[in-house]
C-alpha cells in the first residue's frame, strides 16, 4: 500500500525521497520501496501509450532533479573516444578512402568537416543502408584522419563519477527494459495469423519507450557502462524475465515468448520429428555427391531431417534436395533453438522478430563505442545468425530488412580483432557457411546440363525470389567482409571440411540458368532472370573468391592454394559424373556460370604468378584436362553463336548474357579466368587436337575445305562467315593474350585503359568504372589506385570540357595520346572488352583518323599487328598451338580461299590468318628442333607437311587435295580421264599422292590416343553411337564425289599472289624487294602491309625462304592464276571499277548536297550561327522595294502579303520578367549560404515601378496614370523570330496535322505551339506582315525642310484625325487573333494595373508595353546601349516591324481625347484660365514631369495613322526631347545642397536674357529650380540629408555629363525604334560619344560637333513654344499638387532610368557550401527538411520540389514560384542532384550541371559525391540564354511537368 501513497505525492519529491533512502548503507526499505511503486508504474497490463509510466521513470532516473539537467550532468562524465553517431538511410556522410583501414570507414559531415582530409582521396555519399561514424576507431580508420574531438584520448582528463549520480538508474532501468519485453511478447502473434500491421502497430505504441532508450545511450559513457550492466547481467534476466508465481499476465507473457523460441533454430521442431522416419531412399542418390562432401554417409541421426516435404509441387524436382548439415558442424547452436540468458540476447530476439524496426536497431548500435557491449552484442548476433536468415527468407519487407541487418553487421565484421575473437569463440565461419548453404539449399532444382534425364546434378533456380531479389545479399556480404581479415580467411582456409562445405555451395551455381537454344519457335516469355544469375555468382562466388586471393599472395601461403585447387578438382569431378559427361557437350545448350572452372583457374594463376609454383603440380591428368576445357570452349563458341543471330529465337535476353558476361564489372570473374583455363589447357594438350575441337565447337569444320562448294550441316550460309571469323578471333585472343600469363599488374591496367580509350574519349569516372577492378573488397579500389592517376596522364590527354555551339553541354573528356595510338592501339584486347560490337568499329575509325592525320598511312588500315609480352615459362606449350599441322592446314586452305574469292570468305578472315602466322613467326617452338619419333600408324595429317614447325612449313608445295565435292559444284571433271599413257600414270600418281583433310577424324584419333594413354580402363569411356554420325552430312541430295584439285601452291605462294590481288599491280614484288625493304614503315597499314610485314619477317628468318620468295617474285612466266580463275579474275576488276564509278557518283551527290545545306543555312537565321547575313533583313528592305515578297516555307511560294492571303512571320510569344529583374549595382547578387546573409528584392527595377504606378494611382486620375508609365518589366510580353514566313493558311493546314501526328512531341499543339517547318526553331503564334505599300515610300521617307512649328501642328492634326475602322479582311482577323495570343501569353495580374480591370485604358497600357518590352530586351541583347551599331544577333530576330503594326492597328480603336492629349501640353502654353475651372473634387492629371518620356514616345507613334512620315516621327522626339530634358534638370536640382541651388539659381537668372537661353542648360536649370521652389516646394524634403549625400560639389562639366546620362535612355529607344521603322542604320560609335552619335541620328543635332567632348545635351532642344513658359508651366503642375507630400513628389520626379544588365545570383566556388547549408534546411511551409530542396537562381528562393507540403489549388512549389518570380520561366538548381533544371510554362528541361570536379564533369545525383566546383563559362552560358529567351531553342529534351514540380 505503500505504493499507493508514494503514487499520490509529487513525482520530483518522492524521487528524492527515495534517492536518500537508497543512498543509506541499510537501504533495504529504500530497495522495497522503489520495488513497490515500480510494480504498480511499469504494469505491462496498462496499454503501452500511457506515458504517465514513462515520465516516472524519467523522475525516478534523475532523482529528484529536473532529467534535462541530470542529461547535462550525466554527459560531462563522458570518457567515450569514439563518435559512434548512428545515421539511417539517406544520411549524407563521408568517406576517404587515404584514411581508411576497412572499405567500408564512414565519417559523420562534423567529424569530416573538423579532421584534415585536403588532398585526400575522399568523396560524399548517401547512405544506403544507414551506418556510423567511425571517427576516434584506429581498427578502422588511421588516427591522422579523427577530427579534433576525437583525436585528444578524452577519457584521461574525465573525473570519476560519483557513485550516487546514476544509483537510481540501476535500481529503474532493469524493470523499465523488462517491461518493454513484455510489451514485444505480448505484442507478437505467430506470422500465419499476424499481419504486418499488428506488428507495426506495436511498435508504433513503444515508439515513445524506445526513443527514451535511446536519449540514455546519447548521454555519453558513464550512462552506456549501466545499460550494459544491465543487459548483459544474467542474474538479473534470470529473476526478472521468469515472472511471478502469483503474477498471472507475466507467466502468460513467458509462455508467448517460450512458443516463439520454439523454431529458432534451423531445424525446426516439427522437421526434427519427421527426421526419424524420412524417407531416405530417393535422397540417397540426389544428394549423394553433397552428402559425401558433408563427410556424413551415416543413416540420418533423429536430430536432423533428411527431407522437408515441399508443398511445391510444380517443382521440377519432386522433392527438393536438403544437404544435410555435417554432425562435424562444432556447435550445435545452429541447429538446435536458442536459449537466452541475457537482456540483450532478448532484445535482439524481438527486434529480429519484429524484422528489425529502425529505433531498436538505433538503440543497439549507439550502444557500441562500449566496448564491453560490444563483444557482448557481436557473440549474441552471431548466435541469432541462422534465426536471422529464416526470418528474412520469409519477410515481405525483405530489402528493408537486409539494409537494416547490414547496417548493424557491417559495424560488428569491420574490426578485425572482434571478427577474430568471434570466429574463434562462436565458431563464426562455420555458422555463415552453413546459414548460407541452407538458404540455398531453398531452392535447388535438378539441372537439365547435359544428360537432361538422368542427372544428379541441382542448381539454384533464378527464378525464385530468394535469387531475384538477391534476398541472400545481407549474409553473402557479412561473409566478404569477414574474408577480407586476414587472421580469419587463414581459418577458413586452413579448415578442410570447411572448406568442402563451401565447394559444395560453389557447385550449386555451377550451371545455373541454363539456355537452350530455341530452333522452331521464337520463344513467348522472356525471362530476365539472367540478372539474378549473374549477380549471384558474382556477389555470392567470385567476391568471396577475390577475397581469398587476396590471402594467397606469397609462397608461405602455398598450402593453402593447394588445397583449395585439390578440392576444385573433386568437386568438378563429382560435378562431370553428377551430370553424366563423357567428352561431348550437349548441342544448342550453353550456360554461362561455371564457378567451379573459375575457382580453379583463378587459384592456379594466382599459384604461378605470386607463390611461384609450378603449374604441372596442380594440374590434372589429360582426360581430366579435355572434360574441363569443354564447357568454357563452348561458351566462346556460342558468344559467337549469339552475334551471329544464331540464337535470336531466345530473345533479346541472350544478347543480354553475352554483354554481361564480358561487361566491365564481370569480365575478370568470368570471361578471362575462362580464357586463361583455355591457355592452360592448350598449353597442356595435343594442339591438333585442341585446334580440331575448336573448329569443331564453332561448327565451320565444313566449310574448311578446298572446295569452292560444301554443305554444312549445322550453319545457315550467313552465319558461316562471322562463325568463322569468330573462330579465328577467339585463336587469336587465346594464343596473344597474355593477361594471366606474364603481364605484371601495371601492364594489365595500362593495357584495359588504352583498350577503353581506344574506343571512345572517356570522362574520369566512365574510365574508372569501365577498367576492371579487382574486385577483392579489401582494397575497395583500381589496383594500385595511386598509378591510376599516374598511368592515366602516361597514356591519356586531358580535354577541357567546351560547349558546342548549339549549346550541349561536354564533359571534361580524356583522349589517346599519338604515341598510344601509335604503339599501344591492341585491336585484340579492344575485341574482348567490347560489349557493343559497334565498340571495336569505333576504335578502328578513330584508328584510321590518327593515321590519316599524322600521315602515317591513308587508306583503310588493318588493325595494327601488337608485339606481345613474354611468356611466363610455365605456359611455353601455348606456343604448340601456332606450330601444329593441323592448324597450317587450316591456314593454308583459307588463304587458298581468300585467293580463289569463294563465297563467305572476307576481309577479317585473311586479317586473321595473317595475325596467327605472324604470331607463329614470333613465337618459335624451341624444343621442336628435332621430329617427334616416327609414328607406325599413318596419319591422314602427316603427309600434307613434313614437320610441326610454321617456318620450315610456309614454303611446302601442296600439289593435289582430294575433296568431296557436291555433283553440281565446278570442279566436278566431266570429260573422260585423258587417254594417253603417261598422263594416265601421272594422274594415277596423283590419286596416291592427294591430300586428305578431316578435322573430325583428326580429332576423334587424338582423343582415342590420349584416353589409352592415361588409363588403362579405355573401356569405360564408350562413345554413344549418335555422335559419329552426327557430323555426315544429312543426305541431301546433290550426292557428294570424291574429287582432286591441282593446286601447287604453297602458303608462300599464295602470301604473294594475294599481294598481288590487293595491290591490283601484277609484278608488283620484284625479286631483289626484299633487300631494299625498310622494316620501319611496316607497322601500321593495310592487308598489303601485313603481307610484306610477313614476308619480311620469315626472309630475315629463314635463308631458305628468302630464297623461295625471290624465286616466286621472279619467275618470269606471267602470272596467270589457274584457269579455272579467270573468270572471277574478271569479276574483281569489273568489281574494282564498278566500286571506283560509285564512289564518284557518291561524291557528285554528296557535294550537291553539301551546296544545298549551305544555301538552307544560309537563308535560315538561327540562333546558333548569329554570323550568317539575314537573307531579309525585316525593316530596311520592305520599306525600300515596292513590294515586298515573302518566301512560304511550306508551300514554297514566293509572293507579297495580301488582304485576303496574309502573309506572317514565325513568332514565340513568351512572357518574360527578365527586364523587371535588373538591379542598380552592376554586381551581381550574392547567394545566401548562412543565416546571417540575405536577399532583398526592394531594388529591383520591377518593384520601383510598381511602387511608381501605386504611388500615381493614389493621387491622379487613373486613365492618365495608365499613359504615364509602362508596364511589363515583370511578366512583359517578348516576341522573337527565327525569321522564316509562312501563308496563313498553310499554317492553319500544318497545324491540323501536327494535331493528327500521333507522335509524342515536346510540344503542346492545342496550345498553339509548333515548330518553324524549315528550321524546327520552337513557335507559337504567327505575326501577319502588313501588305507592303511602296509607292509613296519615297515621299514620306526623304526629309523635308518644313519649320518646327509647322510640322507640331501637322502632328497635331494627324492625332485629331479620327481612326477609321479597318475594313474586315483576312488579315485584320490574323491581327486581332495575334493580340489574342500576345494577351494569352501572360498572366491577368501581370495586365491588370487599373483601378477598374478590362477598362480600355487597361488594354492600350497593355498595348504600348508590349512595345516597350521588346525595345527595352533588344537594347539589353545589344548590351544596354547602341555603341556596337549594326544589326546586332538580337536584331536579326527581332519582329518589332511588324509588331509595330499589329499593335498599331489595334491601337487606333482607342482615340485620345483631345482635351486630355498630352501632345498639346507638350507644344502649347495654355492659359491658366482652364487650370482653375476643374473642381478641387477631380483627381488631377499625371503631370508631365512625372511622366515617363519613351512611353509617351510610343503611345504618340503607335496612335497616329501609319505608315508615320519620317519628318513626324523626328518631330515628336523632338518635343518630347524638350521634355526630357526638363525632367532631367528637375531630378539634378533635387540633388543639389540647398546653398548650391541658390548659386545655379542666380548664376543662371543672368543668362536668361541671353540670344541662346532656351538652349543654354544654365538659364533653364535656374528657371526650373525658382520654379519648383514655389507654392508646395518639392525642396522642403530634409535638407540635411541631401547636404550629406552630395559631398562634391557640381561643377559645369559635371552637370552636364548628369544630364547626358539622364537622357541617353530616351535616345537610345527613339533611335532604336527609328531604325525599325524606317530601316535606318544605327552607327556604331565609342561609349563617350554615344550621345552626339544618337543626337545626330535622330536629327537633334545638325552633324556630330568636331572636339566630341564639348556636345551639350541643351543645344538639342528645339522649343515650339516659349521655353521659358513651357517650363513653368510643366513645374506649376507639381508645385500645384494639394495633397501630395513633398518626399512623394520627390519619388516621382527623380526616376533612375539606368538599370544595369540583368544578372543571375553569384554562387560560391565551391559546391560543398550551398550543399551543406541548404540541404539540411527546413521548409519554410511545413518545417521539415524537404525530401527535394531548390533554389531559384533569380532570386534565391528557397523551394520544395515536387513537395506536397507547399502544393497551392494542385501546383507544386517551383512551378508556382517560375509563375511568380519568372512569369513561367524558371531556374532552379537542385541541392541534391547539382543539376538544374530550367521551367518554361507547361514545360520543363534538365539543363546541366554549372559545377564540375576536378576532371571536368558533372556529378548528376552526387552520385560520385567529389568535390564541385563553379564552371563560370556554364555558369555564363545560362545567364545567356536566360537574358536572351533561347532556352527554347538550344536545350532539345523538353517534357511536361503537369503541373508536379
Amino acid at each position: 500500500m505503500m505504493a499507493a501513497s508514494l503514487l499520490r505525492r509529487d513525482k520530483k519529491a518522492t524521487a528524492a525521497h527515495l534517492k536518500v533512502d537508497l543512498s543509506r548503507t541499510d537501504n533495504s526499505s529504500g530497495v522495497r520501496q522503489l520495488q513497490e511503486l515500480l510494480d504498480v508504474v511499469l504494469n505491462p497490463e496498462t496499454p503501452a501509450a500511457d506515458t504517465e509510466a514513462l515520465d516516472w521513470c524519467k523522475c525516478l532516473i534523475a532523482g529528484g532533479e529536473g532529467f534535462e539537467e541530470f542529461c547535462k550532468t550525466v554527459r560531462s562524465y563522458d570518457n567515450a573516444t569514439l563518435c559512434g553517431l548512428v545515421w539511417t538511410a539517406n544520411f549524407v556522410a563521408y568517406r576517404c578512402r587515404t584514411c581508411g583501414i576497412s572499405p567500408c570507414m564512414s565519417l559523420c559531415a562534423e567529424c569530416f568537416n573538423n579532421g584534415d582530409h585536403t588532398g585526400h582521396d575522399f568523396n560524399m555519399f548517401r547512405s544506403q543502408a544507414g551506418g556510423a561514424c567511425d571517427c576516434g576507431d584506429s581498427n578502422v580508420m588511421r588516427e591522422t584522419g579523427f577530427c579534433r574531438r576525437h583525436r585528444l584520448r578524452t577519457g584521461e582528463n574525465v573525473p570519476s563519477i560519483p557513485r550516487d549520480l546514476l544509483l537510481m538508474s540501476e535500481m529503474v532501468l532493469p524493470r523499465f527494459i523488462l517491461c518493454i519485453i513484455q510489451y514485444l511478447r505480448d505484442g507478437y502473434i505467430e506470422s500465419d495469423t499476424s499481419t504486418e500491421r499488428d506488428l507495426q502497430k506495436v511498435l508504433q505504441h513503444l515508439e515513445p519507450q524506445i526513443s527514451f532508450l535511446e536519449e540514455l545511450t546519447k548521454m555519453g559513457g558513464a550512462m552506456r557502462t549501466v545499460l550494459t550492466k544491465i543487459l548483459t547481467n544474467q542474474q538479473t534476466f534470470k529473476e526478472l524475465s521468469m515472472g511471478k508465481e502469483e503474477n498471472l499476465f507475466a507467466n502468460k507473457n513467458y509462455d508467448k515468448y517460450l512458443s516463439a523460441l520454439k523454431n529458432s533454430g534451423l531445424v525446426s521442431v516439427e522437421e526434427k520429428a519427421q527426421g526419424a522416419n524420412a524417407d531416405v531412399a530417393v535422397g540417397a542418390e540426389g544428394g549423394a555427391g553433397a552428402m559425401v562432401l558433408l563427410g556424413n554417409a551415416a543413416p540420418a541421426s533423429p536430430d536432423e531431417s533428411n527431407k522437408e516435404e515441399d508443398q511445391d509441387a510444380g517443382q521440377s524436382v519432386g522433392q527438393r534436395k536438403r544437404v544435410k548439415l555435417s554432425s562435424s558442424t562444432k556447435d550445435p547452436c545452429i541447429i538446435e533453438s536458442l536459449k537466452h540468458k541475457c537482456f540483450l540476447e532478448e532484445l535482439l530476439f524481438w527486434t529480429i522478430k519484429y524484422e528489425f524496426p529502425q529505433k531498436m536497431v538505433t538503440f543497439l548500435l549507439n550502444m557500441l563505442p562500449d566496448q564491453d557491449y560490444k563483444i557482448t552484442f557481436t557473440k549474441t548476433f552471431v548466435q541469432h545468425y541462422a534465426f536471422i536468415m529464416k526470418t528474412l527468407m520469409k519477410s515481405h519487407e525483405s530489402d528493408t530488412m537486409s539494409n537494416r541487418i547490414v547496417h548493424i553487421s557491417v559495424q560488428l565484421f569491420s574490426n578485425e580483432e572482434l571478427a577474430r575473437h568471434v570466429t574463434e569463440e562462436c565458431q563464426l565461419l562455420d555458422i555463415m557457411v552453413t546459414v548460407l548453404l541452407y538458404m540455398m539449399e531453398s531452392c535447388l532444382i535438378k539441372s537439365e546440363l547435359q544428360d537432361e534425364e538422368n542427372s544428379r546434378h541441382v542448381v539454384v533456380n533464378c527464378s525464385e525470389a530468394l535469387l531475384k531479389n538477391n534476398t541472400y545479399w545481407p549474409l553473402v556480404s557479412d561473409f566478404i567482409n569477414i574474408l577480407s581479415h586476414q587472421s580469419v580467411a587463414k581459418k577458413f582456409l586452413e579448415d578442410h571440411s570447411l572448406l568442402m562445405l563451401w565447394m559444395s555451395f560453389v557447385s550449386f551455381f555451377q550451371g545455373m540458368n541454363l539456355n537452350k537454344r530455341e530452333l522452331n519457335e521464337h520463344v513467348e516469355f522472356e525471362s530476365q532472370t539472367y540478372y539474378a544469375a549473374f549477380a549471384a555468382e558474382l556477389e555470392a562466388c567470385a567476391q568471396p573468391m577475390w577475397g581469398l586471393l587476396t590471402h594467397c599472395k606469397v609462397k608461405e601461403t602455398q598450402e593453402y592454394t593447394k588445397t583449395v585447387v585439390r578440392y576444385c578438382l573433386e568437386t568438378l569431378q563429382i560435378w562431370f559424373d553428377a551430370i553424366g559427361f563423357n567428352d561431348e557437350p550437349a548441342p544448342n545448350q550453353v550456360t554461362f556460370h561455371l564457378p567451379l572452372h573459375r575457382y580453379y583457374a583463378m587459384f592456379l594463376s594466382k599459384a604461378v604468378k605470386c607463390q611461384g609454383l609450378d603449374l604441372d603440380s596442380l594440374l590434372p591428368d589429360q582426360e581430366m584436362l579435355m572434360k574441363i576445357m569443354v564447357h568454357p570452349l563452348q561458351i566462346q563458341a556460342s558468344l559467337s553463336e549469339i552475334h551471329s543471330n544464331m540464337w535470336v529465337r531466345n530473345g533479346l535476353q541472350i544478347k543480354g548474357q553475352a554483354m554481361t558476361y564480358v561487361q566491365s564489372h564481370f569480365c575478370n570473374s568470368m570471361i578471362d579466368p575462362d580464357i586463361y583455363l583455355l591457355q592452360v589447357c592448350a598449353s597442356r594438350l595435343d594442339p591438333d587436337y585442341f585446334i580440331s575441337s575448336v573448329f569443331e565447337r564453332f561448327k565451320v569444320v565444313d566449310l574448311l575445305t578446298m572446295a569452292s562448294q560444301h554443305q554444312n550441316a549445322a550453319l545457315d550460309s550467313e552465319q558461316e562467315r562471322p562463325m568463322l571469323e569468330g573462330a579465328l578471333t577467339f585463336l587469336v585472343i587465346l594464343t596473344s593474350l597474355r593477361v594471366h600469363l606474364g603481364m605484371t599488374d601495371d601492364e594489365i591496367l595500362r593495357a584495359e585503359m588504352v583498350s577503353q580509350l581506344c574506343m571512345n574519349d572517356r570522362t574520369h569516372s566512365a574510365l574508372l568504372d569501365l577498367i576492371p577492378e579487382n574486385p577483392n573488397p579489401k582494397s575497395g579500389i583500381v589496383p594500385g589506385s595511386c598509378s591510376f592517376e599516374e598511368m592515366l596522364s602516361a597514356v591519356a590527354d586531358f580535354k577541357a570540357p567546351v560547349f558546342e555551339p548549339g549549346g550541349s553541354m561536354q564533359q571534361g573528356m580524356y583522349t589517346p595520346k599519338a604515341e598510344v595510338w601509335e604503339k599501344e592501339f591492341d585491336p585484340i584486347m579492344v575485341v574482348l572488352r567490347t560489349v557493343y560490337r559497334r565498340d571495336v568499329q569505333s576504335a578502328m575509325d578513330r584508328y584510321s583518323a590518327f593515321l590519316k592525320q599524322s600521315g602515317l598511312h591513308t587508306g583503310n588500315p588493318w588493325p595494327p599487328y601488337k608485339e606481345r609480352t613474354a611468356l611466363h615459362p610455365c605456359y611455353k606449350g601455348l606456343t604448340k598451338l601456332l606450330h601444329c599441322k593441323t592448324l597450317h592446314i587450316v591456314i593454308f586452305t583459307l588463304l587458298y580461299k581468300v585467293w580463289m574469292d569463294h563465297q563467305n570468305m572476307s576481309e577479317h578472315v585473311l586479317c586473321m590468318v595473317m595475325y596467327l602466322i605472324e604470331l607463329g613467326l614470333d613465337n618459335q617452338d624451341q624444343d621442336n628442333k628435332q621430329e617427334e619419333e616416327p609414328c607406325i600408324e599413318e596419319h591422314c595429317h602427316d603427309s600434307w607437311f613434313p614437320g610441326t614447325n610454321l617456318l620450315s612449313n610456309l614454303h611446302h608445295v601442296i600439289n593435289f587435295v582430294r575433296v568431296r565435292v557436291p555433283e553440281t559444284a565446278p570442279e566436278v571433271k566431266r570429260e573422260a580421264p585423258p587417254s594417253t599413257s603417261t598422263e594416265a600414270s601421272s594422274y594415277g600418281q596423283n590419286l596416291r599422292e592427294a591430300q586428305v583433310f578431316s578435322l573430325v577424324a583428326e580429332r576423334r584419333r587424338k582423343f582415342q590416343e590420349i584416353i589409352n594413354r592415361s588409363n588403362t580402363e579405355a573401356a569405360q569411356v564408350v562413345r554413344p553411337k549418335s555422335s559419329s554420325t552426327r557430323w555426315v552430312p544429312p543426305g541431301t541430295p546433290p550426292q557428294l564425289v570424291t574429287e582432286i584439285l591441282e593446286i601447287r601452291e604453297s602458303m608462300l605462294s599464295l602470301l604473294i599472289k594475294l599481294h598481288q590481288k590487293l595491290s591490283s599491280k601484277q609484278n608488283y614484288l620484284s625479286p631483289s624487294w626484299l633487300d631494299d625493304m625498310d622494316t620501319s614503315r611496316h607497322t601500321h597499314g593495310d592487308g598489303i602491309t601485313a603481307i610484306e610485314r610477313i614476308l619480311t619477317k620469315a626472309a630475315a628468318r629463314s635463308c631458305q625462304i628468302k630464297r623461295s620468295i625471290q624465286d616466286i617474285c621472279g619467275k618470269t612466266c606471267p602470272p596467270v592464276p589457274p584457269k579455272k580463275n579467270s573468270p572471277s579474275d574478271k569479276k574483281t576488276m569489273d568489281k574494282d571499277e564498278r566500286r571506283q564509278r560509285a564512289r564518284e557518283r557518291q561524291q557528285k551527290l554528296l557535294a550537291e548536297f553539301a551546296s544545298r545545306q549551305k544555301s538552307f543555312m544560309e537563308t535560315a537565321m538561327d540562333v546558333e550561327s548569329p554570323e550568317t547575313e539575314a537573307a531579309m533583313d525585316l525593316g530596311a528592305s520592305e520599306v525600300m522595294e515596292s513590294e515586298v515578297l515573302y518566301d512560304c516555307v511550306i508551300c514554297g511560294q514566293s509572293g507579297p502579303s495580301t488582304e485576303d492571303r496574309p502573309t506572317g512571320l514565325v513568332v514565340l510569344l513568351q512572357a518574360s520578367s527578365v527586364l523587371g529583374h535588373r538591379c542598380k549595382n552592376q554586381e551581381a547578387k550574392k547567394l545566401p549560404t548562412s543565416d546571417e546573409e540575405h536577399i532583398y528584392a526592394a531594388d529591383t527595377c520591377g518593384v520601383s515601378h510598381d511602387v511608381v504606378l501605386t504611388l500615381m494611382q493614389r493621387f491622379f486620375k487613373d486613365s492618365s496614370c495608365l499613359q504615364s508609365v509602362s508596364i511589363g518589366w515583370d511578366g512583359g510580353v517578348y516576341v522573337q523570330t527565327c525569321g522564316h514566313t509562312l501563308h496563313i493558311d498553310c499554317h492553319k493546314s500544318y497545324m491540323e496535322s501536327l494535331r493528327n501526328d500521333q507522335v509524342l512531341q515536346g510540344f503542346s499543339v492545342d496550345k498553339g505551339e509548333f515548330t518553324c517547318p524549315l528550321c524546327r526553331q520552337f513557335a507559337n503564334s504567327v505575326l501577319p506582315c502588313r501588305p507592303g505599300r511602296g509607292t509613296d515610300a519615297g515621299a514620306w521617307h526623304s526629309p523635308s525642310n518644313k519649320k518646327t512649328l509647322v510640322l507640331v501642328k501637322e502632328v497635331g492634326d494627324l492625332q485629331e484625325r479620327l481612326a477609321l475602322f479597318p475594313t474586315e479582311s483576312n488579315l485584320t482577323k490574323e491581327m486581332e487573333l495575334v493580340i489574342k495570343d500576345v494577351k494569352n501569353t501572360t498572366q491577368r495580374k501581370y495586365m491588370d494595373y487599373g483601378k477598374n480591370p478590362g477598362s480600355p485604358d487597361n488594354d492600350f497600357l497593355f498595348m504600348y508595353s508590349v512595345a516597350r518590352t521588346n525595345l527595352e530586351l533588344e537594347l539589353v541583347h545589344r548590351g544596354g546601349n547602341l555603341c556596337s551599331g549594326g544589326a546586332s544577333a538580337a536584331a536579326k530576330r527581332s519582329c518589332l516591324n511588324q509588331l509595330f503594326h499589329v499593335l498599331a492597328m489595334h491601337m487606333r480603336l482607342y482615340s485620345i481625347d483631345s482635351a486630355y492629349n498630352p501632345w498639346t501640353k507638350l507644344t502649347q502654353v495654355i492659359e491658366r484660365r482652364e487650370a482653375d475651372d476643374f473642381d478641387d473634387d477631380e483627381t488631377p492629371e499625371v503631370p508631365m514631369l512625372f511622366r515617363d518620356i519613351p512611353s509617351l514616345l510610343i503611345i504618340f507613334v503607335l496612335t497616329m495613322p501609319q505608315p508615320l512620315r519620317k519628318e513626324h516621327f523626328t518631330c515628336v522626339v523632338k518635343m518630347l526631347y524638350n521634355l526630357q530634358f526638363t525632367q532631367a534638370l528637375a531630378a539634378l536640382s533635387t540633388k543639389f545642397s540647398p546653398e548650391e541651388r541658390q548659386a545655379w539659381s542666380t548664376s543662371g537668372a543672368l543668362k536668361k536674357n541671353a540670344a541662346n537661353a532656351e538652349t543654354s542648360f544654365e538659364a533653364l536649370l535656374s528657371h526650373v529650380i525658382s520654379e519648383l521652389s514655389k507654392d508646395k516646394s518639392v525642396y522642403k524634403v530634409n535638407a540635411e540629408e541631401t547636404s550629406m549625400l552630395m559631398s562634391g560639389v557640381w561643377s559645369p562639366l559635371s552637370i552636364e555629363f548628369s544630364l547626358q546620362q539622364l537622357c541617353l535612355p530616351f535616345l537610345r529607344l527613339s533611335c532604336l525604334l527609328q531604325h525599325h521603322l524606317y530601316g535606318d542604320t544605327l552607327t556604331g560609335c565609342l561609349e563617350e560619344e554615344e550621345f552626339p552619335s544618337l543626337a545626330v541620328c535622330l536629327g537633334l543635332l545638325a552633324s556630330a560637333p568636331q572636339p566630341s567632348n564639348n556636345a551639350h545635351s541643351a543645344s538639342c532642344l528645339q522649343w515650339a513654344a516659349d521655353a521659358f513658359d513651357l517650363v513653368t508651366q510643366w513645374c506649376a503642375e507639381v508645385t500645384g499638387l494639394s495633397q501630395m507630400q513633398a518626399e512623394q513628389s520627390l519619388t516621382l520626379l527623380v526616376q533612375e532610368p539606368e538599370w544595369a544588365a540583368p544578372r543571375l545570383l553569384q554562387l560560391p566556388d565551391n559546391y560543398n557550401v550551398i550543399f551543406q547549408y541548404y540541404h539540411r534546411k527546413a521548409c519554410t511551409a511545413c518545417k521539415k527538411v524537404p525530401k527535394d530542396p531548390a533554389l531559384c537562381l533569380v532570386c534565391g528562393a528557397f523551394v520544395c520540389l515536387k513537395g506536397l507540403c507547399c502544393k497551392q489549388q494542385g501546383i507544386c512549389e517551383c512551378v508556382l514560384h517560375s509563375q511568380h518570380c519568372g512569369a513561367a520561366t524558371g531556374i532552379f538548381l537542385l541541392i541534391n542532384a547539382s543539376v538544374i533544371i530550367i521551367i518554361r510554362g507547361h514545360r520543363f528541361c534538365l539543363w546541366g550541371s554549372v559545377y564540375l570536379d576536378a576532371h571536368g564533369e558533372e556529378d548528376r545525383d552526387l552520385r560520385r559525391g567529389k568535390p564541385l566546383f563553379l564552371c563560370e563559362e556554364r555558369y555564363r552560358v545560362l545567364e545567356q540564354q536566360w537574358v536572351s529567351h533561347t532556352f527554347d531553342h538550344i536545350n532539345k529534351r523538353w517534357g511536361p511537368h503537369y503541373n508536379g514540380l
